[in-house]
This record gives structure tokens, C-alpha cells and sequence, in this order.
């Protein structure tokens, strides 16, 4: 059954995400603060507007958690009642639960909805999305979510779906640190860049992450999936969760710092394996 959906955010993720819906026929209108994206949008056949008023479901993507409650002062005060907002957005678990609770004053249904997957990964629909909220809404709208993937849990009422999207980058930002000392200590002892690439990826570590990151970087190509800004921002949401929650998150903390670095040599936008360039300029070998 079609729907009018309002898609609020249409960058990397956001995007693909509402193309997705437009095409299972769907009403879709969007919005962004960025002219580019806009002009993207339309392109796609999207319907640049303020829908949120009017539409059923309300969507979000969002960078960071004042984006979040930004955009949930505006769903409690000017979506219908009785209407859902899915945010995929990697946020922290405590603002999320300010922005449910929001809703739930506003007679508004939340859903919680992170994506895992890159941006090349929502454009062919191959998210895996992690759900919490109440359990009814999310079989409601799981026909709306097969749209970005083939891969679907429900996790809990609650803010499960925040904690296991941390939980998910905390290894993938793991991986670039491991594949940073690794390929370092190879190359710096002789190994060929390429010969490297070509043993990991055929050998028992080669998880899928690894395989996706070693088509460009066997090239030395970072242009980003996942900017090393962008992963400064997701892992100190790891490290203060950490906290909250009083596990040591030592690896992860060292990471941070390998990330801190990348960003003050100037590779902040790039991939955040460049942190693998931190390690080979450490080591005296060239970048």
C-alpha cells in the first residue's frame, strides 16, 4: 500500500534510501539543509518540500545528536498524530531516548532504525538494519524497511538499535586499525603492497569488510566510503557509552588517537583506513 512519506536528510545514506522508497511506489517528498543535495534529489524524481505535516511516516538521516533533537522537537510538534518517524541516524543512546520520549508526549510512534553499510551498499539496497521501538510498529513498517536491505532485527522497545549500531562501528574501526599495523609491519619489512592485499583477502581474516576495503586500498585509494571525521564522531560516541556503562574500551581509545592523528596531518576527509597512512609515516615509509 503506498504511503506519503517525508524523507529529512539526503546525503550519502539518506538519499538512496528515499530512491528506494519512491520506487516501491511510494509518496516521497525530502528535505536538506544543502542546495547540492537538493538539486540530487530531484534529479532522482523526489519531491523537494516541507511534507512533514502531511506524511504518514516520517524518515531521518542525521549527523549528529543535536540534528536528532532538533528534528524531533519538530515531528512532536508538527507531524499528525498517530504518524511513525524511523531514524536511521548513529546517534547516542541518551539522546535518542529524549527524542522518544518527545514523541510519545506528541502521539507520535518512534522507531529506531540504524543502517549498517556503506554508502555504495544503500545505493544497491544491501543495508542490514537494526531495529528497537515498540515491536508492533516495526512489523508495520517492515515492508518500508525491506526497501534499504535484506537484512532485518528487531532488538528491542527500547534504544537497542542505538547501542548495536556502537557496537558494529566499534569493529569496523577495529578492522582499519588492525589492517593499519599489519599492512605496516608487512611493507616496512618487504612485503609488496599488492602481495599483501592478495594473501589477506584469500586468507581466514578476510571478513567481508576487509574484502569490500581491499579493492581500493590495494590501489592506495582513499576517497571515502566513511571520512576519518566522520569516524572521530562514532567512536567518541563508543568511548563515552564505554563509560556509561564502565567497560574499558582500551583498543578502541587507542584507535581514537590513530584517527586524532590522520585528522591533524590533514587526511580528515578521506577514508578513515588512512589511518593506515598514520602508521607508514610513523614507520619512515612513504605516503
Amino acid at each position: 500500500m503506498s504511503q506519503s512519506i517525508h524523507v529529512i536528510g539526503v546525503g550519502k545514506m539518506g538519499l538512496p534510501m528515499a530512491r528506494h522508497l519512491l520506487a516501491a511506489g511510494h509518496a516521497v517528498s525530502v528535505e536538506d539543509p544543502s542546495a547540492e543535495r537538493l538539486a540530487l534529489a530531484r534529479e532522482a524524481g523526489l519531491t523537494v518540500a516541507d511534507g512533514l505535516a502531511q506524511a504518514a511516516v516520517v524518515v531521518s538521516s542525521l549527523p549528529h545528536d543535536g540534528a536528532l533533537l532538533a528534528v524531533a522537537e519538530r515531528v512532536a510538534a508538527h507531524a499528525a498524530r498517530g504518524a511513525a518517524w524511523i531514524d536511521t541516524s548513529t546517534v547516542s543512546p541518551a539522546a535518542s531516548a529524549r527524542a522518544a520520549e518527545a514523541c510519545e508526549r506528541a502521539g507520535v510512534m518512534h522507531l529506531r532504525c540504524t543502517v549498517s553499510g556503506n554508502n555504495h551498499m544503500a545505493e544497491a539496497a544491501q543495508l542490514t538494519v537494526m531495529a528497537s521501538g515498540p515491536r508492533a510498529l516495526h512489523e508495520r513498517l517492515l515492508p518500508l524497511l525491506r526497501c534499504w536491505g535484506p537484512n532485518h532485527f528487531w532488538l528491542g522497545e527500547a534504544e537497542q538499535a542505538r547501542l548495536m549500531k556502537l557496537v558494529v562501528n566499534l569493529m569496523i574501526a577495529q578492522t582499519s586499525a588492525m589492517l593499519a599495523e599489519a599492512l605496516t609491519l608487512g611493507q616496512k619489512g618487504g612485503l609488496a603492497w599488492q602481495d599483501l592485499w592478495q594473501v589477506i583477502g584469500a586468507s581466514a581474516v578476510a571478513s567481508p569488510i576487509v574484502k569490500a576495503k581491499s579493492v581500493q586500498l590495494s590501489q592506495n585509494d582513499y576517497t571515502p566510503t566513511f571520512t576519518v571525521g566522520q569516524m572521530n564522531k562514532d567512536i567518541d560516541l563508543i568511548l563515552a557509552e564505554g563509560a556509561r556503562l564502565q567497560v574499558p574500551l582500551t583498543q578502541t581509545a587507542a584507535t581514537r588517537q590513530l584517527m586524532a592523528s590522520a585528522q591533524a596531518q590533514g587526511d580528515a576527509e578521506l577514508d578513515y583506513a588512512a589511518i593506515i597512512r598514520v602508521l607508514q609515516r610513523a614507520s619512515g615509509l612513504a605516503v
